[in-house]
């Protein structure tokens, strides 16, 4: 991981922090993508598919905006899950804005309704901003109820309706947020999009592909390590294990002659190649273990604290 890093000392340089926050499937990791202009959070149909905090940053009107991208909030029933709402909103505390993301065409549901209760009993000096996603499948008129549903639960400073998809809207996020940071010097080099380490993100996109390709035949308890990183004359070799929790799941994961695991394999490889700028030697591995999200280990390889 690359350290933060003092980028100037302008005294016209604005950063700070906006959090993300919302029900799965809000559309929240596409928004990162679309705000940062780079994909660095994985997106699939599943829900609760973030379970970390991933930072993404961006530069725009001379102010550094570092987004928090949390995992959806929603009631937990498993360690694992009280795990991640937890980090949630433990980003949400630290940003300077928390930024409540709906989808426009679910509606207000009881998640949403939830959270707001929440953020409007948070201190009245954290501004608190809705975003209405998804508006380009939605009827304006449907929109402007909606918004003034969801502004009936919380104190909002502003309403956005944007798509994260087609990026309309976008711009006029990054304006507000941009505006809104407090003036200071930038915490990250200017060219940096993330602090994520690229083992990280490596074993995020092939956790990404092995949903993708696996759709709901796989537990969602499932999860991706990266346990070898090494530069080589022909390029990167990455030795990556997929952990679940039962042979019958391994099974899935491998597929009828190993079809499946090849078929994530050559996806997650050429996005991995993507992402490094040169060629890379992808070989993953399978195994099970037994009630992995009760192991703390597990825990700190996602970067999310272990629930007692």
């Amino acid at each position: 991981m690359i350290a933060p890093a003092a980028a100037g000392n302008n005294a016209a340089t604005r950063c700070g922090f906006v959090a993300l926050i919302g029900a799965p499937n809000a559309g929240k990791s596409t928004l990162l993508n679309a705000l940062v202009g780079q994909k660095i959070a994985i997106v699939t149909h599943k829900v609760q598919t973030t379970r970390a905090l991933i930072r993404g940053i961006t530069i725009h009107d001379n102010a550094q905006i570092i987004f928090v991208d949390t995992p959806g909030i929603f009631a937990p029933k498993r360690r694992l899950e009280r795990a991640m709402v937890t980090t949630a909103w433990g980003g949400a505390a630290d940003a300077e804005i928390v930024a409540l993301l709906i989808d426009a065409k679910r509606g207000v549901g009881d998640e949403d309704r939830a959270i707001a209760e929440k953020l409007a009993a948070f201190p009245a000096n954290r501004e608190r901003a809705l975003i209405l996603n998804k508006v380009d499948i939605v009827k304006r008129e449907a929109l402007l109820a909606l918004a003034e549903e969801a502004n009936a639960l919380a104190s909002f400073a502003r309403t956005f309706m944007v798509s994260a998809l087609t990026g309309d809207g976008v711009g006029d996020l990054l304006d507000y947020f941009a505006a809104s940071m407090p003036k200071g010097p930038f915490l990250y080099p200017e060219d940096q999009m993330t602090d994520l380490p690229l083992r990280w993100l490596a074993a995020e996109i092939t956790r990404e592909k092995l949903m993708l390709r696996l759709h709901d035949e796989l537990p969602y308890r499932s999860t991706v390590e990266t346990e070898s990183w090494t530069e080589t004359k022909t390029g990167i070799r990455i030795e990556q294990t997929v952990y679940v929790e039962r042979d019958s799941q391994r099974k899935i994961v491998l597929g009828r002659g190993g079809q499946a695991i090849k078929a994530i394999s050559t996806a997650a490889r050429e996005e991995i190649s993507e992402l490094v700028g040169g060629p890379v030697h992808l070989f993953l591995f399978v195994k099970v273990r037994e009630k992995w999200g009760d192991d703390p280990a597990r825990y700190r390889e996602m970067g999310i604290d272990f629930p007692r």
